[in-house]
């Protein structure tokens, strides 16, 4: 039996001999490269901290204790030592085991994580709440260096120092977060990284002084002072500290003795606590650890040589957008672009390099990009934030309030717009069009295509004011090729003109909307095609057309139907009392869990064949 095939259930791992833990960190690696090698998966990071999350186990009893990852793609080795090793082959899978703490999941998984920058609050919220209920549990959040520049970190950081709660964080610091770390708090770690030689010289001064025959006592109050006018220049940990949080490190992150001594040392103190613990990302896999971007997130791949299986055969739509707005950069120099951590998964690499002087990363802080977006514009500048669906969430009120109130020329590129897959609830783009469709100023582009992304950009660089374009994962759709009408604002484009049944969609929804077209005329049925285009402002002088020409409109888009686009046309209609049905096909209300995309459309009713059926049902009524 392998040392690993005796972790069935939570805190197994108590059971072993110390000369066992690097046996069975080994052997988790094994496990881990073998398992997302065929499946994919978040691998550089779960593979740094194999180490770690063993000694949180060592010191932790589950499912009493709490531990919050943030994130939670770091997760896996976790997922391992409480029973779930033979979930694995089904990961991120429709149905399957979630990439990401689950709570539905296992009573070990104390709370759904998925974005960055909220375990810290989370755990606080645990923390007090044991304080309120009198129970002696511990609690632990993990951050990475990466996510500690997230403003909800700090937020959490001050009130935790105000609270006095027991409460142990642990900062993952491996140096790399999705794309490089940016920022104070980054260069402030680099000072720190160093390891104790503070912690030596104040103990050795202490004591000595406290020693002293004579007025030892009165000497230390006095020097004290002076030691607090240079300790931030060589205190580890100074900025927490000063915080009034406790700081222990830094250690490493792959030696499982001394991060035990640690962390129970940390609990022992009962009070706020960092633990500065340094992996390295990628750890025992050299491609992941010379390429750990590359390996953040990876699609099956082949071990021995690192090398997708699967390679792309057709740009997606993140290249498209990373081609075009090199050409729009180089045609206007007040093009900004601007990111939040995620050059490389915004395709922003490139602009990076051609144009350095004009690429802001801003590490992981969507609220600020947004608002340093808004700055930008209204001092002249033409700024691209380039952002995820899920990640833009959290810049709601800076769009409102520093965007739009101002109607200011900020372009929105809004990738991961729709279903995302594999990823699961917390990175699903389906509200976008929601939360951003009832803002006053605010226009939303859908393009159809490759060729429509392209123009959508030329027209919103010219455009001014707030202006958003949205755009799924995946290969870009090249259909529809001919059909390149120029965009004027507020129109959309009519692909098919037929009878009875119009059909109006939604940028990739498009594919859905041509499979429905071929039912419906293999039924006897010539439906109208329209490419919706603009989901703000609505093309009201063409639905005026549609409601007095066809009997039923069919409206399809990968959002959530409350606040979409859907309902808007049906709001209007509705309001112009037109007479005609009116069906929306959209993602109702719920959240959407991991699969891959045609099962999820599928299981959410929005597929061709689905639609297509529904239509036939509501005609015959």
């Amino acid at each position: 039996m392998s040392t690993l095939d005796k972790i069935k259930k939570p805190n197994d791992i108590k059971r072993l001999d110390k000369s066992e833990y690097p046996i069975l960190a080994q052997e988790i690696r094994d496990f881990l490269l073998t398992h997302i090698s065929q499946t994919g998966g978040h691998l550089a990071s779960n593979l740094g901290t194999v180490e770690l999350t063993m000694a949180l186990h060592l010191v932790l009893d589950f499912p009493e204790d709490k531990l919050i990852w943030d994130v939670g793609h770091q997760s896996y080795t976790h997922k391992i030592l409480t029973g779930r090793k033979d979930e694995f082959e089904h990961l991120r899978e429709f149905g399957g085991m979630s990439g990401f703490p689950k709570r539905g999941e296992s009573s070990c998984d104390s709370f759904n994580t998925g974005h960055s920058s909220t375990s810290i609050s989370a755990a606080l919220g645990f923390a007090e709440a044991k304080e309120i209920m009198g129970t002696d549990e511990s609690i632990v959040a993990v951050i990475g260096d990466g996510a500690l520049s997230g403003g909800l970190a700090y937020e959490a950081l001050n009130n935790a120092a105000n609270l006095k709660s027991s409460l142990v964080i642990v900062l993952n610091d491996n140096e790399m977060s999705i794309s490089k770390n940016v920022g104070g708090m980054s260069r402030y770690l680099n000072k720190i990284r160093a390891g104790q030689a503070y912690n030596e010289f104040k103990a050795g001064v202490e004591n000595t002084i406290l020693n002293f025959p004579i007025g030892g006592y009165d000497l230390a109050k006095s020097v004290k002072r002076s030691k607090d006018s240079i300790k931030h220049l060589l205190v580890p940990g100074m900025f927490f500290e000063d915080m009034g949080i406790t700081y222990i490190g830094p250690i490493d992150g792959h030696n499982i003795s001394e991060m035990v001594d640690s962390l129970v040392s940390a609990i022992e103190l009962q009070r706020p606590v960092v633990v500065h613990v340094k992996t390295k990302k990628g750890k025992g896999y050299r491609y992941a650890e010379k390429y750990p971007c590359y390996f953040h997130g990876v699609a099956p791949f082949d071990l021995e040589t690192g090398k997708v299986l699967k390679k792309k055969e057709k740009p997606d739509y993140t290249d498209i957008f990373a081609r075009k707005i090199l050409t729009l950069a180089e045609q206007n120099p007040r093009l900004i672009a601007i990111t939040a951590a995620m050059a490389e998964g915004t395709g922003l690499k490139r602009f990076r390099s051609q144009y350095p002087e004009r690429f802001f990363d801003v590490g992981i802080a969507e609220q600020h990009a947004v608002t340093f977006a808004a700055g930008l514009a209204a001092a002249g500048m033409l700024p691209v934030v380039a952002v995820y669906s899920s990640f833009l969430q959290r810049a709601y009120d800076q769009i409102l309030h520093d965007v739009c109130i101002q109607n200011l020329h900020v372009v929105f590129a809004i990738d991961r717009s729709g279903l995302v897959g594999a990823d699961g609830s917390t990175h699903q783009g389906i509200f976008d069009i929601t939360y951003l469709s009832g803002i006053p100023n605010m226009t939303i582009l859908s393009p159809k295509n490759r060729y429509e992304l392209e123009d959508a950009l030329d027209f919103a660089v010219s455009y001014s004011g707030p202006i958003a374009i949205r755009y799924p994962r995946g290969t870009a759709n090249d259909h529809w090729a001919e059909n390149r009408e120029p965009i004027i604002y507020g129109r959309s484009e009519w692909l098919k003109k037929g009878e009875q049944v119009a059909i109006l969609a939604v940028g990739n929804m498009l594919e859905e909307a041509e499979k429905t077209c071929e039912c419906l005329e293999q039924a006897g049925i010539h439906p109208s095609l329209i490419n919706a285009r603009f989901v703000k402002p609505l093309d009201k002088q063409l639905l005026d057309v549609l409601a007095e020409t066809h009997s039923l409109i069919c409206t399809m888009e990968e959002n959530v139907y409350s606040g979409g686009y859907g309902e808007a046309v049906a709001a209007y209609l509705s309001k112009k009392q037109a007479k005609v049905q009116i069906y929306g096909v959209a993602i109702p209300d719920q959240f959407v869990e991991q699969g891959s995309i045609p099962q999820l459309r599928a299981m959410l009713g929005m597929n061709g064949e689905h639609v297509a059926k529904e239509i036939q049902e509501r005609l015959e009524k």
